[in-house]
């Protein structure tokens, strides 16, 4: 069953014309809490009540601490009877309230509490009471006075009404839960359907950074333009190249890759532009360069930072022109070929250090693509490790394993220098490691991993000090990354959390964690927003 979300009731016109006949009728204001008995959907700063009583003494902690244990305690209660709701004297005001459980299918998710009035009678014994309570927790004699005036005697007929309209609060609140429940629901099969619809070729995963990529795939897909990858070791960058070309209009010719790094010059000349024969010691036949072989297709140039500046002269040339010439002839070639070019370089930086030719450059980044590394999209890699455990079963023909949550932990603390490259090689090692274990235990894990997690248990906690410094410390921390990790999204961490989106806000505010301050490059003017 999923968090009801508190924030959402007190804009429900039908529950704010319920809570206005309440207060209109009987002066009886309304508040949600949790299944703990925590207020929701409470902010002491913003909320008027029509009782100044109510709002003087839900405004002390303290006060607040006592209504949840007296709505805990009745909860309790009428679990062992069969009365649908509570009315009863909360003792620490000498008020009665009411307390009416929000029940769905069957769970206890909170509860409406309907406060103050009287149920037997405003005697001069109750209002004495009520006074010295109020007066104890440092109430003026006037909202003492206006609280007194407010609170109303609620006969057997007017609580009858009252009791009927109070349940139809819970009863909008469970609707309303039930009705967005069905919506998030269904918004999550569509992110599914979406995620499939744009699932290119072999890449796998559902995170914002990842949808984000497939939604530029399909934007250039019937493009003809020169494409630079960017990103680091591991991350697939051919596999998106591999995607590029078979959802072109060039699908049906070949697709051509080349590692620029793994020859020299001259062997890299020959691998791509093709040789003569007799042009060089070995040349015992003419041989098509891979430009030739990738004509009407696609010619992937994988790690083309580690380029010579002789070789970028010569790839130039075939960008600009679409002409070469095979080493040992005199006669050009022309040939029609789309370039992808990958890189785990900053281009730009070489730009800058004469290292890498500047008209070259801007002439392969025309799209720019960057893959995100697997640490800015760690929500994957449940899906990547399941898709990599069931390939490593296959491959070994042995019985599927999955992986415990404990294992999943340390897999999330890791920071994947190899990327999902390194995440493969590892999924492919516990499988040969868990013998006929069907679960992947922690202990199975690389020991660089263990360590890791240990490591980010650990890394910054405090050990000295006061604790409540060291649990803002630790709240800000959870805070900063989850805001990360789910690329800001606030409802979505809120929720993970267990607190309000307003909570959340309001905790990204105290901490300075707004993504403008924190995104914002070294030594520029600070900023403000939310």
């Amino acid at each position: 069953m999923s968090m009801i979300n508190w924030d959402e009731f007190e804009h429900i016109h039908v529950i704010k014309r319920l809570r206005h006949i309440l207060s209109s009728w009987w002066s009886v204001d309304v508040v949600f809490t949790d299944e703990r008995g925590q207020l929701k959907g409470f902010d002491g700063s913003k909320a008027t009540y029509t009782n100044p009583g109510v709002g003087f003494v839900f405004g002390k902690e303290a006060a607040q601490q006592n209504l949840a244990e007296f709505v805990m305690k009745t909860i309790d209660d009428l679990r062992m009877s069969d009365n649908k709701f509570a009315i009863k004297k909360w003792d620490m005001t000498g008020w009665d309230i009411g307390v009416f459980p929000i029940m769905i299918e069957n769970d206890f998710m909170g509860t409406v509490v309907a406060v103050p009035f009287f149920r037997d009678s405003n005697s001069p014994v109750r209002l004495a009471e009520v006074r010295d309570r109020l007066a104890a927790f440092g109430a003026t004699a006037e909202t003492i006075d206006k609280a007194l005036g407010k609170t109303k005697y609620l006969d057997e007929s007017d609580r009858t009404h009252f009791c009927e309209i109070v349940s139809l609060v819970a009863e909008e609140v469970v609707t309303l839960h039930l009705e967005i429940t069905r919506r998030e629901d269904r918004i999550r099969e569509l992110n599914k359907e979406l995620g499939s619809r744009y699932k290119y070729d072999n890449m796998i995963g559902k995170s914002k950074p990842m949808q984000s990529l497939y939604a530029l795939l399909d934007k250039i897909k019937t493009a003809d333009s020169t494409v630079l990858i960017n990103g680091d070791n591991g991350t697939g960058k051919e596999l998106i190249a591999k995607a590029i070309h078979y959802n072109s209009v060039r699908k049906d010719k070949a697709f051509v890759i080349q590692n620029c790094s793994a020859f020299n010059d001259n062997l890299l000349e020959s691998e791509l532009f093709g040789h003569m024969k007799g042009s060089f010691t070995g040349a015992v036949k003419d041989k098509k360069g891979l430009f030739e072989i990738a004509d009407k297709g696609t010619f992937f140039l994988d790690e083309i930072g580690d380029t010579s500046p002789q070789m970028q002269v010569k790839l130039l040339r075939v960008l600009q022109e679409g002409t070469f010439t095979p080493v040992g002839s005199t006669e050009m070639r022309k040939v029609d070929v789309r370039i992808v070019a990958a890189t785990n370089k900053n281009l730009k930086e070489m730009v800058e250090q004469g290292t890498f030719r500047e008209d070259l450059y801007y002439r392969l980044n025309v799209i720019n693509i960057r893959v995100p590394p697997l640490r800015e999209r760690k929500e994957d890699i449940p899906l990547l490790a399941e898709f990599f455990l069931q390939k490593a079963c296959e491959v070994q023909n042995r019985t599927r394993v999955t992986l415990t949550k404990r294992a999943l932990e340390k897999l999330y603390d890791y920071a994947f220098p190899g990327n999902v490259r390194e995440l493969q090689n590892e999924m492919e090692r516990v499988v040969v490691l868990a013998g006929d274990e069907t679960k992947i235990l922690p202990e199975m894990l690389s020991p660089k991993m263990l360590e890791a997690g240990e490591k980010a248990k650990v890394q910054g906690a405090r050990l000295h000090g006061k604790l409540k410094d060291a649990l803002e410390e630790l709240e800000r921390d959870m805070i900063r990354e989850g805001l990360r990790r789910t690329g800001w999204n606030k409802s979505k961490l809120a929720k993970e959390l267990g607190i309000s989106r307003a909570g959340l806000i309001m905790k990204v505010e105290k901490y300075g964690l707004d993504k403008r301050k924190i995104t914002r490059p070294p030594g520029t003017g600070s900023q403000t927003g939310t």
